[in-house]
C-alpha cells in the first residue's frame, strides 16, 4: 500500500508449501497484522511459529512482519503450488 514494502524471506515460499502438503487439508489464512495475534491453525499465525523452519518471523522488518497469511498465500497460487479461496472472508487455501 502506497510506498510501504513488506518483505519475507524467500525460503517461505518452499516452507510453506511443505507444510501445506503435510497438512493435507484447507487451512485458514488468518491475516493480521504484526502487533495483533493471530489466530491458532492458520498460516499467520505458522507464519510467526518458533516451530516453523524459519524459528519465527518469515517478515524481514520489525513492525511490518505481519499480514504473511495475506501476501504470501498468492504468490503460491500464482506458482501452481497451492489453490486458495477468494471469498469476501475466512479465505482459506492447500497445497497442489
Amino acid at each position: 500500500m502506497g510506498g510501504t514494502q513488506l518483505r519475507y524471506q524467500l525460503r517461505c515460499i518452499e516452507d510453506l508449501h511443505a507444510m501445506l502438503k503435510e497438512h493435507g487439508d484447507w487451512m485458514p489464512l488468518g491475516n493480521a497484522d504484526e502487533q495483533k495475534q493471530a489466530a491458532e491453525g492458520t498460516v499467520e499465525a505458522w507464519g510467526r511459529s518458533p516451530g516453523n523452519p524459519a524459528g519465527g518471523w518469515y517478515g524481514l522488518k520489525k513492525g511490518l512482519r505481519g499480514r504473511f497469511g495475506n501476501y504470501v498465500p498468492p504468490v503460491l497460487e500464482a506458482l501452481g503450488l497451492a489453490e486458495v479461496e477468494h471469498n469476501a472472508r475466512n479465505n482459506r487455501m492447500r497445497a497442489r
